[in-house]
């Protein structure tokens, strides 16, 4: 192809690119000449043609992949969870907690009204700190000293302010392999690199880490427990092998996305060991207490606290202290903390009934913790979406969770736990039904 590139200064040449680009003449995904091959043609100097895409990189414009060289940015947008606006089909794909579960905030919210707080005053509410605290040490290894709590404005906002405060743009991040859509989704807005890493029922593999840490990653996103999509929660013998393996790189930032916390049925195990020096675990509140109550905890290693809050000051310099004190009044409430015990259990009991059903219509499957299940299917999900559609149902194929290149995703990922009995059972039959009906397709093409 000729790209028709000209230029003689590093500005001139990104120019020139960043043109055929806005044109449409180079589209997301499309390879850029080589730096060497590009310099010749133009006649320039090997670092004028590096300067021009360091510049585009550091755009956004153009991402870097090694030997997988230099490429159009691809800026489509990522799946996101939430209903599905306008669809007149039964949405089992949601990934939202059951609205008739999160507890009733009118009580405490006439309770909560105090004084203003101004400028200048401390950016935490003195009591949720203190039951923050208590709440962010459960499990964490590191000594009482080496820990700063943050509030932000949700588990996204801490993420996104963790990576931004110790990265560059195509930086490599370790994530999940398949991954939680928002984390997928920070990291491609923020220009970095994503580096897949499998998860089996374990949680992140021993393997896939190693490999991660020696293509040079320098942050890693976990769910150590309720992994979205897949349910998955990190075994002891799990996060002591991954301890070991981050031993020798004490200063890569690991992050944890504890976002289940109080309505998880599994132990917590953190990977972050005594002697790790970046550290963040976060913790919010939006699965149990409702996703418009946009807080989550952090708690870091000092130097990653003081970095973070100086990503805070720029913008919202603080959390609304309104909000933090209707947290600390429902966290600190017996009925309310009772109900959020019992919507753990529910979650875990609708799940476990649905996959009775399912595994009873030969459709055999595991429930994991958390919100949702991930169904294992001996055809490609997007076939058996579509035949849920026809019966009435919208679902989730596994695609969009999905990094790395192997082929069509065989999972689908559903959210039941709202579903009566006889609506789960007309959902189990007809996912069984759907699989039947894309197993029978897939063999008529192979035939034709």
């Amino acid at each position: 192809m000729d790209l028709d590139i000209s230029g003689r200064s590093a500005s001139e040449i990104a120019d020139s690119l960043r043109a055929r680009i806005e044109r449409g003449d180079l589209h997301p995904g499309d390879i850029l000449p080589p730096v060497r091959s590009l310099a010749d043609d133009l006649g320039v100097n090997r670092n004028t043609v590096v300067a021009a895409y360091r510049q585009l990189t550091q755009a956004g414009v153009i991402v870097t992949r090694g030997r997988g060289g230099t490429r159009v940015a691809d800026l489509s947008p990522v799946a996101q969870e939430g209903f599905a606006a306008g669809s007149v089909l039964r949405d089992v794909g949601t990934g939202n907690p059951d609205p008739e579960l999160i507890p009733d905030l009118s009580g405490a919210l006439a309770a909560i009204a105090g004084r203003p707080v101004l400028y200048g005053e401390p950016v935490i509410d003195p009591g949720l700190e203190r039951w923050a605290h208590e709440w962010m040490r459960d499990g964490l290894a590191p000594a009482d000293a080496d820990m700063r709590l943050t509030i932000t404005s949700g588990a996204a906002d801490a993420v996104e302010r963790l990576l931004a405060q110790a990265l560059t743009r195509d930086d490599a991040v370790a994530l999940e392999d398949p991954c939680f859509l928002t984390s997928i989704h920070t990291v491609r807005i923020g220009g970095y690199r994503p580096v897949p890493v499998p998860v089996d029922d374990e949680g992140m593999t021993v393997e896939g880490l190693r490999a991660a840490l020696d293509q040079g990653v320098r942050a890693v996103v976990h769910t150590p427990r309720a992994q979205n999509p897949t349910g998955a929660s990190l075994s002891a013998r799990r996060a002591g092998e991954l301890r070991a393996v981050l031993s020798d790189h004490p200063y890569v930032l690991v992050i944890e996305d504890d976002h289940f916390s109080l309505l998880s049925r599994r132990p917590f195990h953190s990977l972050i060991a005594p002697a790790h020096r970046r550290w963040a675990l976060v913790r919010s509140v939006s699965k149990f207490l409702g996703p418009d109550m946009c807080l989550a905890v952090t708690a870091s290693d000092p130097e990653t606290a003081e970095r973070l809050a100086m990503r805070l000051t720029p913008g919202t310099t603080w959390v609304s202290h309104l909000l933090q004190r209707l947290t600390l009044a429902l966290v600190t409430d017996a009925a309310t903390m009772a109900a959020i015990e019992r919507a753990g259990a529910h979650y875990a009991a609708r799940n476990a009934a649905f996959i009775e059903r399912l595994t009873a219509q030969g459709v055999p499957a595991d429930a994991g913790d958390g919100l949702n299940l991930w169904i294992p299917l001996p055809v490609p999900a997007r076939a058996v979406s579509e035949q849920l559609m026809r019966r009435g149902w919208l679902a989730r194929a596994g695609d969009d969770f999905v990094l790395g290149d192997g082929g069509p995703s065989r999972r689908l990922r559903l959210t039941v736990h709202d579903l009566d009995d006889a609506d789960a059972e007309r959902l189990a039959v007809d996912v069984a039904a759907a699989v039947a009906a894309a197993g029978g397709r897939l063999v008529a093409r192979e035939v034709a």
